[in-house]
């Protein structure tokens, strides 16, 4: 795929880029096994190891759960109220859109505890070893810790496309907007109205300026870090790309992600 060749552009020392359609990889570029740090992509294991958990039966969405008034629920969709990066309260559960790298350390120590398993292990048990991620691990915190290779997200990208390890239906459940009508700050693209969330994983919605493309739909979910990393699924289009850089994230990323994901989209339209 051409539209793909354009991240070699990019300013990064090493970029590895997969998209993934009809449960395979149709376009690649770079190294597929180089690991890289993930920084908020994350986000989508940890939460996806969640899931795991609620199917399991293990933990339940309206569990009480960090600080008073909140549950689960709340702390995977950045609304029970904590600060950005430590487990402050600013705001009571459920009123707004406050994204928190410390809500996801709660929640994993709340499975953790659940399932009576340190979480780094479970995710590797829950996600990791049943997909065939033989590169990825939580080396850090639950929110910005993990790492991973293109490869091993190209099989983490097919599972949500079509999931096996969860049902479909509560994959449906994560990637819906949940609490809406929601504001709060997207990280790096400012103040949205409203900031919309599903279980874990962003929604586009509306959304402008926006990771993604323009072009996409506004089902598409997914997660981008700091790291200069992204992983976006369209489910209208049956596909989804990953993109792992050595950069940290910046105006160049701005200025690169959105025409480079309407390439690759507007591709893959063609050859549908």
């Amino acid at each position: 795929m051409q539209s793909v060749e354009v991240a070699a552009s990019w300013p990064a020392e090493n970029v590895a880029v997969a998209v993934v359609s009809g449960g395979s990889v149709v376009a690649s570029l770079g190294d597929q096994q180089r690991v890289f740090g993930l920084a908020s992509v994350t986000k989508l294991l940890t939460s996806y190891a969640v899931l795991v958990a609620v199917e399991e039966g293990a933990v339940e969405w309206d569990q009480p759960a960090g600080p008073p008034g909140a549950t689960v629920r709340h702390l995977i969709a950045h609304t029970a109220g904590y600060a950005f990066d430590k487990p402050e309260v600013q705001a009571e559960p459920g009123t707004r859109r406050i994204y928190s790298n410390a809500g996801f350390d709660v929640l994993a120590a709340f499975v953790a505890e659940a399932c009576e398993i340190p979480f780094p292990r479970y995710l590797h048990e829950a996600v990791f070893a049943p997909l065939g991620m033989t590169s990825s691990a939580l080396v850090g915190s639950a929110g910005a810790g993990a790492e991973s290779s293109a490869a091993d997200l190209a099989l983490f990208a097919a599972e949500l496309l079509s999931p096996k390890l969860v049902s479909a239906e509560l994959v449906r459940e994560a990637t819906s907007v949940v609490f809406p009508g929601l504001n709060g700050v997207l990280p790096g693209y400012g103040m949205q109205k409203p900031n919309d969330w599903g279980l874990g994983f962003e929604i586009r919605d509306g959304k402008s300026p926006h990771w993604t493309g323009r072009t996409h739909s506004p089902r598409t979910f997914g997660h981008f870090g700091q790291s200069g990393t992204f992983l976006w699924v369209d489910p209208d289009l049956a596909a989804a790309c990953v993109a792992l850089t050595d950069l940290r994230f910046g105006p160049w990323a701005v200025e690169a992600w959105t025409p480079f994901s309407d390439g690759v989209r507007a591709e893959l339209s063609q050859r549908a």
